[in-house]
Parts: structure tokens; C-alpha cells; sequence
């Protein structure tokens, strides 16, 4: 049975063209149109679509408040569509809060010089996010972070951009919590035995945004690990995603630069387009992404280069997304000794790289997404 898509966007040019694209695909069938934010609510309702896309900026209902809307009255998956800005990406990561699944960069020139790479592109987004985990993206928002007792010095900011453990309380999330109640994740694995950790190395990528702020939130200031984040992201994105998690986290959190040294408590997200590798004294390589790899950052590398350096100390997560990057980097992590966690499938957005780590028997633990950072803790303080 063909995917029913419903494209929501105020220009008359983007919604013809998205809607040839789609309809081109035997897979695919457009149910309907709509102009704003208020027709797409109503549309959602009436034709009951499979997916959703959705533009940002529209008259009467901007594309968050109707994905907000959305998410209370019939959940489904909602693919934005982004401009590549760091305004865009603010967009966009709010609409990810609000209940998007995933996003794809709104660039005119790209649908006129490279037709069959955009149509490629977009129909295995719709098609991979038709079968997304709906329940998954119903989780309530986490609780605020709790304000450390009060000192009279200012908090202070290291060449990093870190600060020291006296940072005031993180600022609210942007978007309202959520008022669905949590995913059932089922039976896991036993808590984790504690260790000293050298490393804790994270990877996802679609639902990423949203589980990486879940799983942060969670960890206190004093966190005593280094982290490193790899989430599927364009460049202009991971700055401003980088910002947000800082904000509303209490470990410290940054887009990584060349030459960045680890530290317990600072989470380093590679940056977009680019490969981060680590090595034995610490040090974080950026590297220019290689057109032969499908994934700019890639899970894979940065996860490789962990097991190089650390040996049997690294701690890796593989948390929700399409595809198996992290496979073959926590096979390499598995064979130096270290422990590899996924996320367990009830509380993925999408079961992809999470399962590959399963079905491969490298998991050591599977856990739902509201326990890994508690997990965390347990396992590293």
C-alpha cells in the first residue's frame, strides 16, 4: 500500500514540486495540499496522512505551532523542511522539540540542478519515516534541571566556552512539555557495573536531537567522563544545536573545533560535514569530510578512532536512526574491550542503527531512552 504524504507548504512552486517528486514514486500517493499551518491541522484530520511536510514560514500558522497542534490531535510523522541558516537550524531543532521526526534543507537550486538526487533523497526520507516509531515522539518533556545552591562569584568560562560546576540553572526548554504519557520500553538490561570510563562516546541521527537532549539533561555538572556527540547533521546545524544542549544541560557542551582537549563534564559535538577523530593524548582531529562516505560526521570514524586511543575505556551509546553507521566502529570498540549500549526499539524514533548494534550481538546493554542517562551516571560516578 502506498505512503499517503500531505504537503503543507505556502509556496504554490515548492508544493507543485514536492508533489511531482513524490508522486512519482509507485510508493508513494500525495492525499492533499495545504497553504498555512491552520489547513494543514485540518487536512492532518481529514484525510489522516502517513506523513506529513512541512514548511516553517506561512501565513496565519507558522509550521511549529501546526506540528505542536498535530502532535496532540492525530501524532504523525512530520518531515520539515529547513533552510540551511543558523536561524534555520534554531527553526528546525524547535520543531524537532515540538514533534517533527525529521528534516530535510529547503534549497531551490538543488530541486533545479539535481532533480534525481533530491527526488532520491526525499522519497527515502518518506518512505523511512512512514514506519517511525509514533509513540516515540509522544515522551514528555524531562523535568527542568533543579538551580545549584547559590554562590556569590560569578560562574566562570574557560577557553572551551565551559563552565564550572557553580553554572546557574539551565534556561527552560523553548517548546511546552508534551502532555502524552512516557513509551513503555519494556524489559532491559540489569544497571550498569560502575567504571572508570575514559570516554563516553554517543552517536544517532534521525530522532537524535530530541533523545540526545533527553539522555544530557539527566547528567549532573560533575559528570567525571569526557563525551563526544556524533549526530547526523548539515554544518550549518551542529553550532546551533551545540548552544541549545549547552543551555539546557548542566555538563558543558560545544561544537568541536581541531585541537579541542577532552575534559570530564564537556560534551564535544562533531561538527557537520566533517569527521571527528580522537587520539591518545586527548586531543580532538577535525577532518574534511571524504565524498566516499555517506555520513558527514560518521559514527563509524569517530567511534574507531575511540577504540584506538582508549582501549577497553570507552563507554559507547548508540541511540535512535536510520541505517548502521556505529556498527563497524563498536565492533572495533567491542574487540578493544569496551561497553556498548542501544537504545531499546519501543522508545526509537527509528529502529535502524540501534538494531544493526542488536542484531550484530555487540549490544551489552539495551535500555529506553528515559533510563540511558541515569545509566550513565550510574555507571561512570
Amino acid at each position: 500500500m502506498a505512503v499517503k504524504v500531505l504537503v503543507v507548504d505556502d509556496s504554490g512552486f515548492f508544493r507543485r514540486r514536492v508533489s511531482e517528486i513524490l508522486s512519482a514514486d509507485s510508493n508513494i500517493q500525495v492525499v492533499g495540499t495545504a497553504t498555512n499551518g491552520k489547513e494543514a491541522i485540518d487536512q492532518a484530520l481529514a484525510l489522516k496522512p502517513d506523513v506529513i511536510t512541512m514548511d516553517y514560514e506561512m501565513p496565519m500558522m507558522d509550521g511549529i505551532t501546526a506540528v505542536r497542534h498535530i502532535m496532540q490531535r492525530c501524532p504523525t510523522p512530520v518531515l520539515m523542511f529547513s533552510s540551511l541558516t543558523h536561524e534555520g537550524a534554531r527553526v528546525t531543532l524547535d520543531a524537532l522539540d515540538a514533534g517533527a521526526v525529521d528534516f530535510l534543507p529547503k534549497n531551490f537550486e538543488d530541486i533545479s540542478r539535481n532533480p534525481e538526487k533530491v527526488k532520491q533523497l526525499l522519497c527515502e526520507k518518506i518512505l523511512s519515516i512512514s514506519r517511525s516509531n509514533r509513540r516515540a515522539n509522544t515522551y514528555s518533556a524531562p523535568a527542568p534541571v533543579a538551580a545549584p545552591a547559590p554562590t556569590p562569584a560569578p560562574a566562570s568560562v574557560s577557553s572551551y566556552g565551559s563552565h564550572t560546576p557553580s553554572r546557574p540553572a539551565p534556561a527552560p526548554a523553548p517548546i511546552p512539555a508534551r502532555t502524552h504519557a512516557p513509551v513503555s520500553s519494556g524489559p532491559s538490561s540489569p544497571a550498569p557495573k560502575r567504571k572508570a570510563y575514559k570516554l563516553v562516546a554517543i552517536g544517532t541521527s534521525t530522532g537524535g536531537p530530541v533523545a540526545l537532549q533527553r539522555v544530557l539533561t539527566q547528567l549532573p555538572a560533575n559528570f567525571p567522563a569526557p563525551l563526544v556527540l556524533i549526530q547526523h547533521m548539515p554544518a550549518a546545524f551542529t553550532k546551533a544545536f551545540a548552544e541549545r544542549l549547552d543551555k539546557l544541560c548542566r555538563i558543558s557542551v560545544k561544537e568541536a573545533e581541531d585541537g579541542d582537549i577532552l575534559r570530564p563534564g564537556l560534551a564535544l559535538l562533531a561538527p557537520g560535514g566533517k569527521q571527528m577523530m580522537i587520539d591518545g593524548r586527548g586531543a580532538v582531529k577535525i577532518l574534511p569530510g571524504d565524498e566516499r562516505l555517506n555520513y558527514k560526521p560518521s559514527v563509524d570514524i569517530t567511534f574507531g578512532s575511540a577504540a584506538k586511543s582508549y582501549g577497553d575505556k570507552v563507554l559507547a551509546v548508540v541511540l535512535t536512526g536510520m541505517g548502521a553507521d556505529g556498527r563497524e566502529g563498536a565492533r572495533l570498540l567491542k574487540q578493544s574491550g569496551s561497553a556498548i549500549w542501544a537504545q531499546d526499539e519501543a522508545s526509537c524514533v527509528i529502529y535502524g542503527m540501534p538494531m544493526a548494534i542488536v542484531k550484530a550481538d555487540l549490544a551489552d546493554a539495551i535500555y529506553g531512552l528515559e533510563d540511558i542517562g541515569k545509566h550513565l551516571v550510574e555507571a561512570c560516578i
